[in-house]
């Protein structure tokens, strides 16, 4: 028994049928399950939080498909590193057999363009299936010649069960936790502070066990908070505090409090989180909590993504600054967000309905003889450029998607719609 090893991985799944959670990737169902049982695996990204399986699920995929497994860490890797991998990678495979080799490359975000680029040739070749691991956005973080040669798949955080399950698998497998007694009275503040992050779930489990000389080591809530309370580390831009403290940031800008959202702000520019993450997330809100309560939000926010690119640390800060404290102090409205998610909620009831004729493209005789564009009203060749006309499918015609918000701006829209449409929307 190795107990210098972390709990994570000395109980590290080795199977399918030991791993936990992601069922919509390898349960029965899963869209990776029989790719994974036939061996036919394309080059592919893992993007989810930390602590969710993607290293062990690339772990699983090589031995499943029975293929060669390199492993290159982007956080000290660079392109000598890569090269000399994929040199060794097609040696072992390459284009004549469909076992050619797994390279893994965890936290691929962290890679350079360059870093990036010279993978292009050994993916596109087969020399190699790329499994890429990160916790960023892929659509921002790796480059597009390389996103479009792999499939992205999205791991999630564990639930409840899946890590209630993970702690009665650790107590019956591990063991260094078999020869304790322990009596597991209470979950809820363990799980609360793993965040779904399994990886933490059982480093706080065996820093709990490890900390008791009496047995039977009876674990409740007040035991766990009180230990991990302190043993608490500094902001960690990678594990639970990333998520709970870009959360509160998020939270203070919507409340209007632009003295919370600079504190939360300093504490993750002191704690090394990624200025363009941190930009990212306020050009999300300046739509999603602000929107055309003040249009201008959204414009500010983007140049400022911008800013923050061009000009990096330190001055970055300011701009972050300025750009949160305006958006703290603007009016709000969540309008447009609720109004894409109704819309998006309606089209999967009703599915796809029909274009109504007047309102089709006709690009073709036969298309106008069968009526497409006819009695179409063009709204410039009328009155205040406006002609009154159905736009919705028969089916959800006077379907009010759109409610403007409670502020200056958006009771201008409201007014201008009533103007327009009278009682048909109940504007």
């Amino acid at each position: 028994m190795n107990t210098n090893k972390p709990l994570a991985e000395r109980i590290r799944p080795l199977s399918l049928e030991q791993y936990l959670s992601q069922e919509h990737l390898i349960g029965t169902n899963g869209s990776l399950t029989q790719q994974i049982k036939k061996g036919i695996i394309p080059s592919l990204i893992l993007w989810g939080p930390p602590g969710v399986g993607k290293t062990t699920l690339a772990n699983i995929i090589a031995t499943e498909s029975g293929r060669p497994f390199y492993t290159l860490s982007a956080i000290n890797s660079g392109v000598k590193d890569v090269r000399e991998v994929i040199d060794k990678a097609k040696q072992s495979g390459g284009l004549f057999t469909t076992k050619n080799p797994i390279l893994f490359i965890d936290e691929i975000h962290r890679f350079s363009k360059s870093q990036q680029d010279s993978l292009l040739g050994a993916v596109e070749k087969g020399w190699v299936t790329l499994i890429g691991a990160t916790t960023e956005n892929p659509s921002f973080e790796v480059i597009p010649a390389l996103l479009s040669r792999c499939q992205v798949y999205t791991l999630n955080p564990f639930g409840k069960k899946e890590l209630e399950a993970l702690l009665e698998r650790a107590m019956q497998e591990d063991e260094f936790l078999k020869s304790k007694k322990i009596e597991l009275k209470e979950t809820e503040s363990i799980l609360k502070l793993s965040g779904g992050d399994a990886r933490k779930l059982l480093n706080i489990f065996e820093l709990i066990v490890s900390s008791h000389d009496q047995e039977p080591i009876v674990i409740t809530n007040d035991v766990v908070t009180k230990l991990v309370q302190q043993n608490t580390v500094r902001y960690d831009k990678t594990g639970e505090q990333h998520y709970d403290i870009i959360s509160a940031f998020i939270k203070s800008i919507r409340g209007s409090d632009p003295n919370a959202a600079v504190y939360w702000l300093a504490r993750m520019i002191e704690g090394g989180e990624d200025l363009k993450f941190i930009a990212r997330r306020l050009i999300i809100l300046a739509s999603e909590d602000i929107g055309n309560a003040n249009p201008t939000a959204l414009i500010l926010a983007n140049n400022s993504f911008q800013a923050v690119n061009t000009i990096g640390y330190p001055e970055a800060r300011i701009i972050l600054s300025q750009c949160a404290v305006y958006l703290a102090s603007s009016p709000k409205s969540n309008a447009s967000y609720m109004a894409i998610n109704h819309a998006q909620q309606l089209v999967k009831q009703t599915g796809d309905l029909s274009v109504p004729l007047h309102i089709r493209n006709a690009p073709t005789k036969l298309m106008k003889e069968l009526g497409y564009g006819e009695d179409y009203k063009y709204a410039h060749n009328h009155k205040d450029n406006f002609a009154k006309q159905e736009f919705l499918p028969d089916e959800i015609i006077n379907t009010k998607l759109f409610d403007p918000g409670d502020n200056q701006r958006e009771h201008s829209l409201r007014t201008f719609l009533k103007s327009r449409w009278g009682d048909k929307y109940g504007y």
